[in-house]
């Protein structure tokens, strides 16, 4: 199985951080986000990793080579100019084999434990043209129950409200090519029209997972990688 990574994000937001690498390359415990990413792609037992790169994508190439030193084989699809997370996963697409049915596609700046085998396994029975992982929507202030009565019971620091947000990690056929934009996100053309026709499901995740997007996240990822060394089954 081959798994498309977005890497090609420049990461205002965590400058000084991203002047010479791309955001995907920001390190987490010493290493770079894509590291992990494709330490857990290979337990998972996907040996083939392209990078959907721009943005300083050569600091990748020079990171990961020809995939070997890690146990996978790394290839590059670069954007010459900005395509967008949909035009990208398009042109990846291109360098997978014909005989490959399904691929995964995932957002190079996030960390997660959730374990990719069960959503295959779902993307299959339910017979998706996409499968989009969700996890719930984090509350950024304390939450306070109450009671009927109107009893405070508790205080959750940062709980999550009832709501699901994306998680920027798809299962996808290899035929939704044509489907996909030349240049936007999958998110807002292709998605949208999948779900009308009811070919887009959903896999529900309580696993950790981080965006890192500003230093704060780049903070508590880290914390919460030293608290439980085991959360990204390293």
């Amino acid at each position: 199985m081959y798994a498309l990574i977005l890497a090609g994000g420049k990461g205002e937001r965590l400058k000084p951080l991203t002047d010479s690498v791309p955001k995907p390359m920001v390190e987490v415990k010493g290493k770079p986000i894509l590291w992990h990413q494709v330490n857990a792609l290979k337990k998972a037992g996907i040996a083939d990793v392209v990078f959907l790169g721009g943005y300083r994508w050569e600091s990748i190439r020079d990171f990961f080579g020809d995939g070997s030193s890690l146990g996978v084989r790394a290839s590059y699809s670069v954007e010459e100019s900005p395509l967008g997370r949909g035009g990208a996963i398009k042109k990846g697409l291109a360098l997978v084999p014909s005989t490959e049915r399904t691929v995964l596609a995932m957002n190079g700046d996030i960390l997660t434990s959730q374990e990719i085998a069960p959503m295959i396994e779902q993307h299959r029975r339910t017979a998706a043209t996409a499968t989009d992982m969700l996890v719930p929507y984090p509350s950024a202030y304390g939450v306070v129950e109450v009671d009927a009565g109107g009893r405070i019971t508790a205080f959750k620091e940062k709980g999550e409200l009832p709501l699901w947000i994306n998680a920027g990690i798809y299962v996808l056929e290899a035929s939704i090519a044509p489907e996909l934009p030349d240049v936007g996100d999958h998110e807002t053309s292709t998605f949208p029209a999948l779900a009308r026709q009811g070919r887009l499901y959903a896999f529900l995740s309580r696993a950790f997972w981080r965006a890192v997007d500003t230093h704060k996240d780049l903070r508590e990822a880290e914390e919460a990688l030293t608290r439980n060394a085991d959360e990204l089954r390293r």
